[in-house]
């Protein structure tokens, strides 16, 4: 907690102190001091215990300090082996190279290899899909040939 303190703060807070509460008050002062966050630390630390024993034997390992955010992920990854929680699985799978080399093969035109389709093979013959037909979506039956339909753009 006050570890970002440095030697010259430091110094400059109990010359602060000595001119504030005067040197006949400030041992008093700090007795008084101590005197409360030793209680703080008992109170603490007995709430501590009842708590786990009202827990019950379950809970004989559980610890308070595993409840802060960065002790409980630090924790977590840890016991899943430190896979950052299975994202390395995600990052083996994807393949960004390989993606990003296909799309500059695209834009440069480069062809790609086509995959073999079953036409390839000597003596088969697959169907061909004819492509003179214009089969488009169906039209609305509340609209004409020419009319577009209405555009939306909260709907895109």
């Amino acid at each position: 907690m006050f570890t970002d303190i440095g030697g010259l703060e430091l110094l400059t807070l109990a010359v602060l102190a000595v001119l504030i509460f005067g040197p006949d008050k400030l041992p008093k002062l700090i007795q008084d001091a101590t005197r409360t966050i030793r209680k703080i630390r008992e109170f603490s630390e007995s709430a501590k215990q009842d708590i786990r024993s009202e827990l019950g034997p379950e809970f004989k390992d559980f610890e308070f300090e595993d409840l802060n955010p960065k002790t409980f992920v630090r924790k977590q990854l840890a016991e899943h082996g430190g896979d950052d929680l299975g994202l390395k699985e995600i990052r083996e799978s994807f393949d960004l190279r390989g993606e990003l080399q296909e799309v500059t093969d695209v834009v440069n035109g480069k062809s790609r290899p086509a995959a073999r389709t079953p036409s390839d093979d000597p003596g088969t013959e697959a169907p061909r899909a004819d492509l003179t037909k214009k089969d488009g979506p169906a039209a609305p039956a509340n609209l004409r040939k020419e009319e577009r339909p209405v555009f939306d753009p909260d709907t895109t």
